[in-house]
């Protein structure tokens, strides 16, 4: 027997292409005998609790969710769902949320299922999930990223929106490196499958801005409003919205104007490069670095990419050769193919995207220009945390500058 009077608390969820909310997500409280307000979630983990009772519990929430969300004249109302209690239904056999949405009459289109876990057997719940979609109801799968053994079954159900893990989001959100990129991976993962982002804890602006870099559509969190018991004016957070958004595209803008000064640099940098291969290439003719404080390594590929020289690196101030990937072939990196893509187009300085480089740990970027009539590809390694600084992230398309 669960104690306290069920009801449904709203929290809103942000529309980030208008800044508008575009809809809430309806959670489980309590409110004891003296008027108190308890969250129901911790009873829906808990072992010791009669899943019968957890059951009538979430039917209670959700039909006087839907009833108050009912005279709402916009938006759309998610509803968490649990597939052990979906997979229960026999094929065929009437659902009672699509009942209780024609009984109370609100359309289902105004309707997300939120799945909460992927547990049970999946062919039943792939066959109640269709159904649902057949009726016009959207779904929500919850903890996106927390399990690499979900993406099967996520494939399976093909929803419409994931809503990326908490924890995940929150660890990439506030460090850098592999974090960030894995949650990136899963947004750009879910983008391709046509699924909507919601990003959701967002608490900061920090958040916010990597939410936006994930691609999100929605965003939810105590940042704009705590779980209420009442609905707001849809731009109740319009204009704060707007505000943290113009933020986060200074600071886009102000990575622009680093990479392009990086660009001009580089254009510099190749020139030099070309007189010093012109001149005989000797180790120590190389050009000073001293205007190139990012500059890894610089090597030099036919354009098969095998490597056909030396890396020439920087080591305690000095040009030093190193020989060990000497007929090495990068035609396996992924930046190879968006240098080889400007083939025969020697006024074009390629620019890699963001990547780990596993011989000194770093994150880097290659850039690269071909040269001698596209016989030969010259390549330079960056340390890309000298251009943007250590927290600065960037994810970039194929990008070039022209040649001075």
């Amino acid at each position: 027997m669960i104690d306290g009077q069920p009801l449904p608390y709203f929290q809103p969820l942000i529309d980030t292409a208008t800044g508008r909310i575009a809809g809430y997500e309806a959670l489980a409280r309590l409110r004891d005998d003296s008027g108190g307000i308890t969250s129901a979630g911790p009873l829906f983990v808990d072992p010791d609790v009669d899943p019968q009772d957890l059951l009538e519990l979430e039917r209670s929430v959700r039909h006087l969710a839907l009833e108050r969300f009912r005279d709402s004249p916009d938006g759309f109302l998610s509803l968490n769902m649990s597939p052990l209690w979906i997979a229960q239904r026999a094929h065929g056999q009437p659902l009672p949320s699509l009942k209780l949405l024609e009984d109370i009459g609100l359309p289902a289109e105004q309707v997300v299922f939120e799945i909460t876990e992927l547990q049970g057997d999946i062919h039943q719940l792939k066959e109640v999930v269709q159904r649902y979609r057949q009726a016009g109801v959207r779904i929500a799968i919850d903890d996106f990223g927390a399990g690499y053994s979900m993406l099967d079954r996520i494939l399976a159900l093909e929803p419409d929106i994931l809503k990326l893990d908490i924890q995940s989001f929150r660890k990439a959100a506030s460090g850098n490196g592999s974090n960030r990129d894995f949650v990136r991976a899963l947004a750009m993962m879910a983008e391709k499958t046509g699924c909507w982002i919601i990003a959701e804890g967002v608490e900061t602006e920090q958040e916010l801005h990597f939410a936006l870099e994930c691609g999100a559509r929605y965003v939810q969190g105590y940042l704009f409003a705590k779980a209420e018991e009442n609905f707001l004016p849809a731009d109740a957070f319009q204009t704060q919205f707007s505000s943290s958004r113009d933020h986060y595209v200074r600071q886009k803008l102000a990575e622009g104007a680093k990479l392009a000064a990086l660009r001009e640099s580089l254009a510099r940098l190749f020139a030099a490069l070309r007189n010093w291969l012109n001149a005989g290439a000797r180790p120590a003719h190389l050009p000073s670095t001293k205007n190139y404080p990012w500059l890894l390594r610089c090597f030099l590929c036919d354009a098969q990419g095998t490597q056909i020289s030396p890396n020439y690196e920087r080591v305690a101030g000095k040009w030093t050769s190193d020989p060990r990937y000497l007929d090495h072939n990068w035609s396996w990196r992924p930046y190879f193919y968006q240098i080889l893509a400007e083939a025969g187009e020697d006024s074009r300085v390629i620019l890699s995207n963001r990547y780990r480089d596993a011989t000194s740990n770093q994150y880097c970027m290659t850039s690269g220009l071909f040269i001698d009539n596209s016989r030969h590809l010259l390549l330079v390694d960056i340390n890309i945390s000298m251009i943007l600084g250590p927290s600065e992230n960037v994810t970039l398309a194929k990008s070039w500058a022209p040649e001075t």
